[in-house]
């Protein structure tokens, strides 16, 4: 029965209003879970990126706690990669069709011509990315890559940067990377939620 649930549960793309993503998506979790769909909807996530806030030097900005006498790191700022969208993981059967789109706030589910046809779910590469965006990591993913692929850096000093992986710990969650910088191969330590494919242009 586990490997159906694997096998039927898709990632969707629920759209809503700007600036409302946080509060549909809990509307969505609240519904779910009182109508008992837990068993066909699983996972909803908005795709909130926190973004440090640095000084001149490029080092976390601090700021003075007057509670405690404290300097602390000024907290990051939450970008949404996604504005308008929410990511449902759910098994599209028609109840659970029915209580997403009907959930307060939900706009639509793209993929959905409207006329009782049931959406499309997101494909597993671009799922992917957004779920290492927020850190996301499933065990799953681990078997797709192997060393030799080449891969592109999501985040920190090689963002963007095209690499090749040389060692994969899965049991650290840890790849070892090497890309160029300043035309020199040079082989970097990175968690594997910062890596993603590389499209085969290299883009």
């Amino acid at each position: 029965m586990d490997n159906e649930i694997q096998q039927n549960k898709k990632w969707y793309i629920v759209t809503t209003y700007s600036a409302n993503e946080n509060k549909v998506a809990e509307n969505i979790k609240n519904r779910v879970h009182s109508m008992n769909l837990d068993d066909k909807v699983f996972r909803v996530i908005v795709a909130n990126e926190e973004i440090p806030v640095l000084d001149k030097n490029g080092k976390p900005k601090k700021k003075l706690n007057k509670e405690t006498g404290v300097l602390e790191d000024v907290p990051p700022k939450i970008k949404n990669l996604y504005p308008g969208y929410i990511f449902v993981e759910m098994i599209m059967t028609d109840e659970a069709w029915f209580a997403v789109r009907n959930t307060e706030g939900v706009t639509g589910i793209v993929g959905s011509s409207g006329r009782g046809q049931k959406p499309t779910p997101v494909g597993a590469r671009e799922m992917e990315t957004v779920l290492k965006i927020v850190g996301v990591v499933d065990a799953s993913m681990y078997d797709q890559y192997h060393v030799g692929d080449k891969v592109k850096i999501l985040r920190g000093l090689f963002e963007g940067d095209i690499g090749t992986i040389s060692s994969l710990d899965k049991e650290n969650g840890t790849v070892k990377v090497n890309t160029v910088f300043f035309g020199k191969l040079t082989p970097v330590e990175l968690e594997f939620s910062d890596i993603v494919k590389a499209f085969d242009s290299g883009k």
